[in-house]
């Protein structure tokens, strides 16, 4: 026993013997390979040493522009960041953001072009020579409304710069362009330029964002058919409430000839012009001056948004090309008051109220002429209302339907005391359905009548079917709610 034992530890010595050795063996292969490894590190960091100074100089001349164009204006004009600029030749972030809106549409009618042209609402509505209803859906058949380039880029640290430029098939014209203050003190914004007036809740829209084809009637008739768009200034602020209350006002140059007007006119005291003239001069400029109150809550689902509109000035309105002629000189007052509700269901569908109701309170001399062809000229006072009610669901992603009514409800004329016996009550009322591809394409079917039309003394009543193609490419802000 004593034997075995010794060849047992004789055999396992040997055995440990040979471990040692293979552990020392494989310890100085390792040794030797950390110290080529240190020799290639020490190597690169030489390398990389001496190519430092090539390599900032290249970062610093490609540096990549930052996406937010705010950043590049306060790299621009922030002294303390003057190490960070980036090259004046990269002008990519100062591009503004570009849109084009194309609108077409086809329209039937029970009344031809010619016939069309020539219809007005009494005291509310007329034609001047050689004009006709705007130029949204104007004719029977194809028309091509309008295309609409829009602009827009921050300026400098203080400025946003807006454009919408409207094309047509006669021309072009600059519609709006105006700057807006990106960060005065105490919840204050101003604004300048020529613009979209805040009054009401329609008018500051363009029409390719509204729900129907066609103008409601209280915006046609007492802001026109391209709405109070005036040159001026604009100052509003939002008060620091939990809810959505601002407050406004406007200084306008008061253009709008439809309730307001600027430029004077001369009348003859003969309608075939034989007799002496009469002049009127201009209105003191700036000639308008609007004011508002707007404010937004929600209840639940129920989301909520509603103003007051107030707006004033002196009136020159000049229709002595007509086939009546006449003219007007005084002043008016402009009320508006808007609701729009909208009802959630879901993250798609929705029911959406939206109405107005405007008064409008004209004084001032009226110029006409008498069946003798002579001229008259009486004080007259105009009361004069309308408003617009519709109701819009979306039940599908994809589409929408609507309808709306429309009422002149009141159009009272008095010269010097008399009343002069005019139709009061003259609506016109809608259907829609509307199918949207994509947020970037809209295809709408419009069908009603509207029964405020005269001609010479007569009731038109006119029936349309319009069918509206919108189609809009580039980069476009989000409409307002």
């Amino acid at each position: 026993m004593k034997k075995v034992l010794l060849l047992l530890g004789i055999f396992s010595f040997s055995f440990a013997q040979e471990d040692l050795e293979s552990l020392k063996r494989q310890l100085e292969e390792q040794k030797r390979l950390i110290k080529e490894l240190e020799k290639k590190i020490e190597a690169l960091e030489k390398a990389q040493k001496e190519e430092e100074p090539q390599k900032k100089e290249a970062r610093e001349g490609t540096r990549p522009a930052p996406a937010d164009r705010s950043l590049q204006l306060r790299l621009k004009f922030d002294e303390r960041l003057r190490a960070y600029q980036i090259s004046p030749f990269k002008q990519t972030a100062f591009l503004p953001d570009i849109s084009f809106i194309a609108d077409t549409s086809f329209v039937a009618r029970n009344r031809n072009d010619q016939t069309f042209k020539k219809l007005e609402i009494p005291e509310l509505y007329y034609t001047h020579a050689n004009d006709g209803h705007g130029k949204l859906n104007e004719k029977r058949g194809f028309n091509l409304n309008y295309g609409e380039l829009y602009l827009y880029a921050p300026v400098d640290p203080y400025f946003d710069l807006y454009a919408t430029i409207p094309f047509s098939e006669e021309g072009v014209e600059l519609e709006e362009a105006y700057a807006v203050t990106r960060g005065l003190p105490g919840g204050f914004q101003l604004k300048v330029g020529k613009f979209r007036s805040s009054f009401g809740r329609l008018n500051a829209q363009h029409p390719h964002t509204w729900d129907f084809a066609t103008q409601p009637l209280p915006y046609k008739v007492f802001l026109g058919d391209d709405g109070l768009v005036e040159k001026g200034i604009h100052l509003n602020w939002l008060a620091p409430v939990p809810f959505y209350l601002l407050f406004g006002m406007e200084v306008l140059q008061g253009e709008n000839e439809q309730s307001f007007g600027t430029e004077g006119f001369s009348v003859n005291t003969k309608k075939d012009g034989t007799g002496s003239n009469i002049e009127v001069g201009d209105t003191r400029k700036p000639n308008l001056y609007v004011g508002f109150i707007k404010t937004s809550f929600d209840l639940g689902r129920l989301s909520l948004l509603t103003g007051l509109s107030y707006a004033t000035g002196k009136t020159r309105i000049n229709h002595l090309d007509t086939e009546e002629p006449h003219a007007f000189a005084g002043k008016t007052k402009l009320y508006g008051f808007d609701l729009t509700a909208k009802y959630t269901i879901d993250s798609i569908r929705y029911v959406s109220f939206q109405g107005e109701y405007l008064y409008r309170d004209m004084k001032g001399t009226s110029y006409g002429y008498d069946d003798n062809g002579d001229l008259f000229m009486p004080f007259t006072s105009r009361k004069q209302s309308g408003f617009y009610a519709q109701l819009v669901a979306r039940f599908h992603k994809q589409w929408r339907a609507g309808i709306r009514y429309e009422l002149i409800n009141k159009n009272e004329v008095k010269s010097d005391s008399t009343d002069r016996g005019l139709p009061k009550n003259l609506p016109a009322y809608y259907a829609m359905l509307e199918f949207s591809p994509t947020e970037f394409s809209r295809i709408g079917l419009q069908v009603g009548e509207n029964r405020a039309y005269y001609l010479e003394g007569v009731r038109k009543p006119v029936k349309e079917l319009i069918l509206q193609f919108n189609f809009a490419i580039g980069a476009h802000g989000a409409h307002p709610f």
